[in-house]
């Protein structure tokens, strides 16, 4: 099984600049940002990301600290998708472009993926790098104007610092 974390930032929310990072446990982590977003469309472009960059039959775990992430990726898609990606309430689906990109992510994807919540600034190690990727990330799109991606896996051999 593939175990990827994923966290996304947002530098200030909503309308600041957002940053996204998924980190393999294997070691490959890719990173991006982009000027403008929510914490929100940040934590669901991570997801997206580890999605499409691990194709294949093999199962994939993707770990986050967004419960929103999680829930909009797995326990809320296939109703909103069933009620024509509407909500309960009957109002429109929230940062649909990526949850129906996540969707085309998954259902193109032979092997299974699964989501686990996994709380956020406690020490767990990769939680903590795809959070320090992530807000380098926003913090290089806050600076340079644009968005920017990093899709060629890295490997890290020692965790990032900010300082």
């Amino acid at each position: 099984m593939i175990i990827v974390s994923t966290d996304g930032s947002c530098l200030k929310n909503p309308g600041g600049a957002i940053g996204w990072a998924w980190v393999d446990h294997t070691g490959p982590t890719a990173s991006g940002g982009a000027p403008s977003g929510t914490n929100q469309t940040a934590e669901l472009h991570a997801i997206l990301e580890a999605i499409t960059a691990h194709p294949g039959p093999e199962p994939l775990m993707v770990e986050s600290d967004s419960q929103y992430g999680i829930k909009c990726s797995s326990e809320w898609l296939p109703g909103w998708k069933r009620k024509g990606w509407r909500t309960a309430s009957g109002s429109p689906v929230r940062n649909l472009d990526l949850v129906q990109a996540i969707d085309a992510a998954i259902t193109g994807r032979t092997g299974p993926v699964r989501f686990r919540w996994v709380r956020g600034h406690m020490g767990n190690e990769f939680n903590e790098m795809a959070d320090q990727l992530a807000g380098v990330a926003a913090r290089e799109a806050q600076t340079s104007g644009r968005a920017s991606a990093n899709h060629r896996p890295a490997e890290i051999a020692e965790p990032v610092t900010l300082f």
